[in-house]
């Protein structure tokens, strides 16, 4: 097996990939753009029901992936694979250090024709924003030892998003994200439920500080009245005492 060389694919690919463009070849790669028509799985922010289906880009529309969702991401360019030979696929080293994983197949079989789907994982803390048009992937060609008969037809080539592959991750994915970020919304939820609770609580007590002073208050006062009333009983009945002859 020998992969073809920059030179070699220039003089090769432009019947086997369209549209073709020699600016496009990476040193011993192919580079390909994100095509017109994506899947995303929608997490618990989403809230947008076409979101939730695949979506049809307009030229150079931006999306995003959230953090530990999923994506199916098709290529602009139609690609064949003759049966004298086998490709490799991969993501751009730019976009994977910010943690866009390809978790689809590595390798495309002699005989492929069709666009390319790449399966796709966010595996970073933040969104990636991407968009139509963008160069993303990258195909390597390698010569076989002989022209193969074991090979793909025609017919198992694709041409945008088959719905079977959208129905597996139609869900919200639970990644170490989205987990982190609903403890933290719980452990918020109960330390104001807690901080709610105490302020009662403390109002509560005040209220029976208040009671009890007042009542403190009253007892004072009946007290006082109660003491005048006898101190002035007691005055009158020595003053009527004094007086009798």
């Amino acid at each position: 097996m020998a992969f073809w060389s920059g030179e070699k694919l220039e003089a090769e690919l432009a019947p086997l990939i369209e549209p073709f463009d020699t600016e496009a070849i990476d040193c011993a790669a192919y580079t390909l753009r994100i095509g017109d028509e994506i899947y995303v799985s929608p997490d618990r922010d989403v809230t947008d029901p076409s979101r939730h289906t695949k979506q049809k880009l307009t030229e150079g529309q931006g999306f995003t992936i959230p953090p530990g969702q999923f994506a199916f991401l098709t290529t602009k360019e139609t690609i064949e694979v003759p049966d004298t030979a086998i490709a490799f696929i991969s993501i751009r080293a730019r976009l994977k250090f910010r943690g866009l994983v390809n978790i689809s197949g590595f390798h495309v079989d002699p005989g492929y024709k069709g666009e390319l789907v790449f399966s796709v994982m966010n595996a970073g803390p933040t969104p990636l924003h991407l968009q139509q048009g963008q160069k993303l992937f990258l195909i390597w060609y390698a010569d076989l030892d002989r022209q193969t008969k074991r090979k793909k037809q025609p017919a198992d080539g694709f041409s945008g998003i088959d719905t079977r592959l959208m129905n597996g991750i139609s869900g919200e994915i639970l990644s170490l994200q989205s987990l982190s970020d609903k403890q933290r919304a719980l452990e918020a939820e109960l330390l104001e439920k807690q901080r709610a609770l105490d302020k009662s609580l403390t109002q509560q007590i005040q209220d029976q500080k208040r009671e009890i002073s007042n009542l403190r208050l009253l007892v004072r006062i009946f007290l006082g009245a109660s003491i005048a009333l006898v101190v002035g009983l007691i005055g009158y009945w020595i003053r009527t005492w004094m007086s009798t002859p």
